[in-house]
């Protein structure tokens, strides 16, 4: 590709020197890793590392040019931009030829419940016969690709090499979790989105982001700037949100979880929560027009196989993106009631002599909904082991710690533990002295005894000794609990408590977490 064709609008402060925009490079680079012979390294000043410290490497693997924020004292062409990160974000689109626009994308954003929706976007999808795309949390997964996430949304770059090769396998519908920090980051500039919702609103990410209101800023991008042609679903049930309805180009759809309210062009009566799975009317309160979709005004019955209010909230998300698609309301309906659930989102990991439910445990709302889910089922005892969640700071962990003893109160469990999983979590997730310190003022100031455990495997172990028959142990913690059913079933298997061990073992062996 010539560097004209690449550098097209975009905003270039200065350069170095006279450079040929009409010679061929290669490819694009924002990590050294991958630089070779005749690339373009684009140096991201990050949170943690500076790009600009890794030039001279990419130098010595073959970058020939280098696209900076601060000129660097080295013989190399150098293009001088004011943000590097949007840099990146508009070279990726220039280079893979803006390959979002041929493809179909929705774009979900929330507090909680991004994963659960978008998979069951994604089943619906899949079972009215689409090609699909799945990126998020979990993984990157379509056609024969499938890549664990270390990030929610992936950066910029891989974005778009992302669906290019979509493109390329002919996938038609992507769905994607838009996570915070990659709007804040650029790393969805640039995707055309033909819908986007926001679920939920709550507090979270505050020591990321700085504050309240800078979360709420960056959360809140994907409908302020979704473009006229695509279409903005908002859960007007929070204020935030619902101050969104006239601050975006798209048209926009709302809907409401509170009972017989009609006032929103979607919303659910008669919601059934006795047998700890939801089932509801979906309403559609009015005729609506998308495109070339028609939604007639009526209603139809929803009964999931999956557990708790949480559940609820997803589904009606996934069946608006369902019906904006023009997929069948007895499709959508039998997809939804086969959904059997995501991983570490109140997932039952076993079920014989006991009980084991992993949940990746996210949030204060999170939290609410998880552990009200659990009052509700019926065991002897219950134990619980907390993953504390490093590097998000006090005021997050304050209150989860808070919200977590609240719920503690009422369930008093024979057996609390925490860990700080020293044993599996990278450096980006250890568990501070002061996010250490903050959880065990809380449990101090409610007079709840908790041990504290460095691993998770000694965690684990400990928690399952003290188990007994029809009891329920939850595994609960995001990145720090993420390899805690392997080390479960590990256990139940030595103990010799499973009747098909090698199915549990199996399981264990094709999760992503």
């Amino acid at each position: 590709m010539k560097l004209k064709d690449l550098f097209k609008n975009i905003d270039i402060i200065d350069k170095n020197r006279n450079i040929d925009m009409d010679r061929d490079i290669n490819k694009l680079n924002f990590h050294t890793g991958s630089v070779e012979n005749n690339d373009i390294f684009v140096a991201i000043k990050g949170y943690i590392t500076d790009g600009h410290k890794y030039i001279p490497e990419a130098i010595k693997k073959g970058a020939t040019l280098i696209v900076v924020e601060d000129y660097v004292d080295e013989d190399i062409d150098q293009i001088k931009v004011l943000n590097s990160r949007i840099a990146l974000a508009d070279l990726a689109s220039n280079f893979f030829d803006a390959p979002s626009k041929k493809v179909n994308v929705t774009g979900i954003t929330a507090t909680n419940g991004k994963t659960t929706t978008s998979f069951m976007v994604d089943k619906i999808f899949k079972d009215a016969g689409y090609n699909t795309g799945l990126m998020g949390t979990v993984f990157t997964k379509y056609a024969d690709v499938s890549i664990p996430s270390i990030l929610t949304t992936p950066e910029s770059l891989e974005l778009q090499g992302y669906f290019k090769d979509m493109v390329d396998k002919k996938i038609e519908k992507v769905t994607m979790e838009v996570s915070s920090s990659s709007e804040e980051l650029y790393r969805v500039k640039n995707v055309d989105f033909d819908i986007v919702t926001f679920n939920n609103f709550s507090k979270e990410h505050i020591d990321q982001h700085g504050s309240f209101e800078k979360y709420y800023e960056v959360k809140s991008k994907l409908i302020r700037e979704a473009s006229d042609k695509a279409i903005a679903v908002l859960n007007v049930d929070f204020d935030k949100i619902k101050d969104l309805k006239d601050k975006t180009k798209a048209q926009v759809l709302t809907y409401s979880l509170e009972e017989d309210n009609y006032n929103e062009d979607f919303s659910i009566r008669n919601l059934d929560l006795s047998t700890g799975k939801g089932k509801y009317e979906f309403v559609i309160n009015r005729d609506i027009k998308y495109r070339d979709v028609n939604i007639k005004k009526g209603d139809f019955i929803v009964e999931l196989s999956v557990a708790g209010y949480s559940s609820v909230m997803n589904s009606v998300v996934a069946i608006i993106i369902g019906l904006l698609n023009g997929i069948d309301i007895e499709l959508i309906e039998k997809s939804i009631n086969e959904f059997s659930g995501v991983e570490r989102r109140f997932e039952m990991i076993y079920d014989e002599e006991f009980q084991i439910i992993d949940d990746h445990y996210a949030n204060s709302r999170n939290i609410e909904v998880t552990l009200d889910t659990l009052s509700k089922m019926d065991y002897e005892d219950f134990h619980m082991i907390y993953a504390i969640r490093g590097n998000r700071g006090v005021n997050l962990n304050r209150d989860t710690a808070e919200k977590t003893a609240e719920w503690l109160k009422k369930l008093n469990p024979k057996t609390f533990y925490a860990t700080l999983s020293k044993d599996t979590v990278s450096k980006k997730d250890e568990v501070s002295e002061a996010e250490k310190e903050v959880f065990l003022e809380v449990m101090r100031e409610n007079e709840i005894d908790v041990k504290i455990y460095d691993t998770l495997e000694d965690g684990i172990n400990n928690i399952i000794e003290n188990a007994t028959k029809n009891d329920a142990i939850l595994l609960a913690g995001c990145q720090g609990m993420d390899k805690g059913a392997g080390f479960a079933i590990q256990k139940i298997v030595e103990k010799n408590l499973s009747s098909t061990p090698e199915i549990l073992l199996e399981r264990i062996h094709n999760r992503v977490c």
